[in-house]
């Protein structure tokens, strides 16, 4: 499986998921500014040096299998937890998702200050599939994925553990995924969108599309619905700035394939993540659909050129 496949499917509805059209190049979405990045041929000796000071074997082997390990271990709990609505359904998988950033070695540094009151909308951009373990080990809520993820073997499994929200992209299905998700924020769930409707190189961020921010129409008791931007970057690798050519070890896009990325990603050293929650907003707010997303893509993008460049 690529991540041109996979990471559309993560990525939300895409810009047909409403009925609303995607921002394209001319919406006056801003260009972050370049990030410092250390020389590429630097950066190809290290990852050429023996010893493991980038990527180690047996690292790797004994991530992955403490990883399985965990996750067979705490399924069967969340499974339970889900089946009779306790409340440790949604703690345990933030739980989860913090043995697992220290288990493969991430260091999730947050920065602003993260809403209290729920629900809340988060708007994120998306760089790889470890977006999730990331996010997931500080906010406390329900990833929105295309319908095709539930089948997915292995991935569906902990999506539905997760409470995802599936979402399927066929027009007929819009009112009763409205529907499903107006419920979820009526019974004070948070819920996390990737609204690039992909993932990215890491380096930027592409246009948010406003189909995605359908679930920004919703109001809360009476209340528009807060809507908070949230920004990740993937910053360093053993305390090293991460470049262009070493970036692709962690941003997962195009036509990269899952395995051999993911063998890659728990054999590197130790790396570091920046998380920040930006200035909330809301729909009401921003006038428009098409408004709401490019604010919330400016604010995001600003935070990704900022960690990328060390700030």
């Amino acid at each position: 499986m690529s991540a041109r496949s996979m990471a559309g499917r993560l990525g939300g509805l895409g810009s047909r998921g409403f009925g609303s059209r995607g921002l394209g190049p001319g919406d006056g979405v801003r260009r972050p500014p370049r990030p410092v990045v250390v020389d590429e041929a630097e950066e190809r000796r290290l990852l050429d040096l023996d010893g493991g000071l980038i990527r180690s074997r047996p690292r790797g082997v004994l991530r992955l299998t403490g990883y399985l390990l965990l996750t067979l271990t705490l399924l069967p709990v969340q499974m339970v937890a889900v089946a009779l609505g306790l409340r440790l359904r949604e703690q345990l998988p933030v739980f989860y998702h913090r043995l697992c950033t220290r288990l493969l070695g991430f260091r999730v540094v947050v920065r602003g200050r993260r809403l209290e009151e729920r629900p809340v909308l988060y708007v994120c951009n998306h760089v790889s599939y470890l977006d999730i373990m990331v996010l997931g080990s500080i906010v406390p809520g329900c990833f929105v994925a295309k319908s095709e993820v539930a089948g997915w073997p292995g991935f569906g499994l902990l999506a539905k553990l997760q409470r995802t929200v599936f979402v399927a992209r066929r027009r007929t299905a819009v009112r009763h995924h409205g529907d499903a998700i107006a419920e979820r924020l009526k019974s004070g769930d948070n819920l996390i969108l990737f609204a690039e409707g992909t993932s990215s190189d890491g380096t930027r961020v592409l246009p948010f599309k406003s189909g995605l921010l359908a679930a920004a129409d919703h109001e809360v008791d009476g209340r528009p619905l807060k809507v908070q931007p949230l920004s990740i970057a993937y910053t360093r690798l053993n305390g090293m700035p991460l470049g262009r050519s070493l970036r692709p070890f962690l941003a997962w896009y195009g036509d990269m394939e899952l395995a051999p990325h993911l063998w890659e990603v728990v054999a590197l050293g130790r790396v570091t993540v920046v998380v920040e929650f930006h200035a909330a907003t809301s729909l009401a707010e921003a006038g428009s659909r098409k408004d709401l997303a490019r604010t919330c893509r400016d604010r995001v993008a600003d935070g990704v050129a900022r960690a990328n460049a060390g700030r």
